[in-house]
């Protein structure tokens, strides 16, 4: 029997974000609450600190795909966030043995100002290609994304589905060791969804491994080997597709 492979390792990972500070400050609210002593005093008292992920443990071994489920607010992304190395955790740490190609923020790295052509090379050497990886692939991008009638119009003309085509084409372009998706395959018009769900599973048949968050549990079961399910930042199961009729039981409950 074949050794399994550990790719990724999520030790104790627990996340804080400081509310008070993540919420929006104004000079002019400063001031009000300068002169509203009980409202500061209340201030000092308030913890605001938010754990969006307690203790979260586990592993993905090589070549397989993993779902992830829970309610909005869960802690999924953050999740995702964490371990693509977006994120430090406040607490605990993830070891990850393999190049990642995260897809969470599809067009995050893009420039509006400039046009598609631009976009693909400037987002390609964002996600470590080459000029010459991309001169390769241009074509094939293009092709993928069916945006060859708008390569030289300015990306802040374009609506969020061509912007998420042309930003799924260019991250595709190679085959990762660890592939991380965030609800992009719910992206674009019917015809492109299922384009980029064969792409996906090409890569998946291609022995890439996958974490997968989508709201889709039809989509999770119909991807996923093992499913991960998480409230509040805790997770609550570790399994196979049985998770999924397990949270929707929970959610019918709510």
């Amino acid at each position: 029997m074949k050794k399994k492979e550990i790719m990724i390792k999520v030790n104790n990972v627990s996340m804080r974000f400081n509310l008070g500070i993540e919420k929006g400050f104004s000079l002019k609210q400063g001031f009000i609450d300068w002169f509203n002593k009980e409202k500061r005093k209340k201030n000092k008292i308030k913890n605001n600190n938010f754990w969006a992920l307690k203790d979260v443990n586990f592993e993905i071994n090589r070549g397989e795909v993993v779902g992830f489920i829970g309610s909005n607010g869960a802690g999924k992304s953050t999740l995702l966030k964490v371990v693509a190395g977006v994120m430090k955790p406040t607490k605990g740490n993830v070891d990850v043995y393999g190049n990642i190609c995260p897809m969470i923020e599809l067009g995050a790295g893009f420039d509006t100002q400039l046009t598609a052509r631009e976009n693909i090379y400037l987002n390609g050497a964002v996600m470590g290609y080459s000029k010459e990886l991309i001169d390769s692939k241009f074509d094939e991008i293009v092709e993928f994304s069916e945006l060859k009638d708008f390569l030289d119009v300015p990306v802040q003309n374009f609506s969020s589905g061509m912007v998420a085509r042309l930003a799924f084409s260019i991250a595709t372009i190679v085959d990762p060791e660890i592939l991380i998706v965030d609800e992009i395959l719910s992206v674009g018009d019917i015809a492109f969804q299922a384009k980029s769900e064969a792409k996906m599973m090409q890569m998946i048949g291609g022995g890439t491994t996958v974490l997968f968050v989508s709201h889709s549990i039809e989509q999770i079961k119909k991807m996923c080997n093992r499913v991960v399910w998480i409230e509040h930042g805790v997770v609550q199961k570790i399994g196979g597709k049985e998770v999924c009729d397990e949270y929707r039981d929970f959610m019918r409950k709510k």
